[in-house]
């Protein structure tokens, strides 16, 4: 049995490749090359446009895919994409483990303020059936007109304002763009073709791949932290950790002492580490993460 996963081909192509480093799997992408090599037999990589991911699952050519929900409700609205099967949201972007909006943007001087305020003009996106279908919920006629790129400086030339896709906003902080509404927010979703499901084996490879990618980003920002403790100093230090479930109390040789472990927010630890050290803890140790199965 061999899976075909397809792997998002351009901006997020590196932080997939790092999600799958912390899943367990190494992929080694060649510039030279679509089909990157990976450790597992069981695996084969194509790269691919997250533009074009859904209709690749939807037809078969693909068991497995990674690309945005805002690709798969613009392959939706499109070409139905009936045989596509969301497995799981995967929470992670170009440069954070976070959502991406698809917004409305104008230029910074401009006088529309609203999206009624558009009415009979030109909006430039690549993400057409959905701005379409955003206007249309409005009761707004617009002429939504397909962009290959840069969108941003189009404008106010060659068009009266833009859909874009942004995730911190300083692409259209640079080009002199306002935000007077969001259309959509998008996550990363693993989809699989409904095909490659009814088989018994490509199921459980799936599933497996869901889960060890759902533990990799639930691990992110967190680590561990182990240390140990009198008996009699205990509740004061345990008043101290926060816990994924409830910290593991554990006996340790000596009678009179036990061991703690846990897992806490990273941010936290800097503050917390002295907190512990003065509620009596010793032998403190911070350990990072790689998955978390919840």
């Amino acid at each position: 049995m061999k899976l075909r996963l397809g792997i998002p081909k351009g901006s997020l192509q590196d932080a997939t490749v790092q999600l799958f480093a912390r899943a367990g799997f190494n992929v080694y992408v060649s510039p030279r090359s679509y089909f990157p090599a990976v450790d597992d037999p069981e695996l084969e990589c194509v790269l691919i446009r997250a533009q074009e991911m859904a209709r690749y699952v939807d037809d078969g050519v693909l068991d497995v895919g990674l690309t945005g929900w805002d690709w798969i409700a613009e392959h939706s609205a499109t070409r139905g994409g009936s045989n596509i099967v969301p497995i799981a949201d995967l929470t992670y972007a170009k440069q954070s483990f976070g959502c991406v909006r698809w917004v409305l943007a104008v230029p910074e001087g401009s006088p529309f303020q609203r999206p009624q305020d558009l009415e009979g003009r030109v909006v430039a996106t690549e993400l057409v059936r959905a701005t379409e279908a955003y206007f249309a919920r409005l009761g707004v006629n617009v002429n939504v007109e397909f962009s290959w790129g840069a969108t941003e400086v189009k404008p106010p030339v060659l068009a009266d304002a833009i859909v874009e896709v942004t995730e911190t906003g300083s692409s259209l902080r640079a080009n002199r763009l306002r935000v007077i509404d969001t259309i959509m927010e998008s996550s990363t979703r693993l989809i699989a073709n409904r095909s490659s499901l009814a088989d018994d084996a490509k199921r459980t490879k799936i599933e497996n791949l869901a889960l060890l990618l759902q533990a990799a980003i639930a691990a992110y920002g967190r680590v561990g932290v182990m240390l140990n403790v009198r008996r009699d100093d205990l509740q004061n230090v345990l008043a101290l950790l926060p816990a994924l479930l409830r910290p593991t109390v554990s006996p340790l040789s000596d009678a009179d002492w036990v061991a703690v472990n846990t897992i806490i927010e990273e941010h936290t630890v800097r503050e917390l580490i002295p907190r512990l050290k003065a509620a009596r803890a010793q032998g403190i140790v911070e350990y990072p993460l790689n998955k978390v199965v919840l």
